[in-house]
């Protein structure tokens, strides 16, 4: 089976689809036009997106009267920055800025993918954070740039 189009999202849904297969995807994954899945029941099928939308948990591959496919998102490793003035939220900002790393905002929080030197820095700051398994609703992305 070939998926070229969503068919919508879980969330969007009155009530729950009578039986789900699930593809379990990173959050890397989302952003791919192109990939071979596996769903938890063993089958594999193909998504190939005609348009440019991203994939996002909870969207529905394929559904019929009794069948529904379904992306679920897999926890990433997170740190969770949690800055106490903006101040604070600027001067990290800066430096993840410096290094190039995509983040993510929900609410007050700044979210990036763990990495050590991140956890270290933030330690030297003094800044509060947490690490964290978060189901992410999108893709960290890395904007291309170069110090030309």
């Amino acid at each position: 089976m070939i998926i070229e189009k969503i068919v919508g999202n879980v969330k969007d849904l009155e009530k729950a689809p009578h039986h789900v297969e699930r593809v379990y995807l990173r959050s890397d994954d989302l952003v791919k036009k192109i990939q071979r899945v596996k769903t938890d029941h063993g089958n594999e099928i193909g998504i190939r997106l005609k348009d440019v939308k991203e994939l996002m948990d909870g969207d529905i591959l394929f559904q019929d009267e009794k069948n529904s496919i379904v992306i679920s998102v897999i926890k990433d490793d997170v740190i969770v920055i949690k800055p106490t003035s903006i101040l604070q939220m600027g001067e990290i900002a800066h430096q993840l800025g410096n290094r190039h790393l995509p983040a993510q905002f929900e609410g007050n929080e700044m979210i990036v993918q763990y990495d050590y030197l991140v956890e270290r820095l933030l330690q030297e700051l003094v800044v509060p954070y947490a690490r964290e398994n978060r189901k992410m609703n999108s893709a960290f992305k890395h904007i291309g740039h170069s110090h030309d």
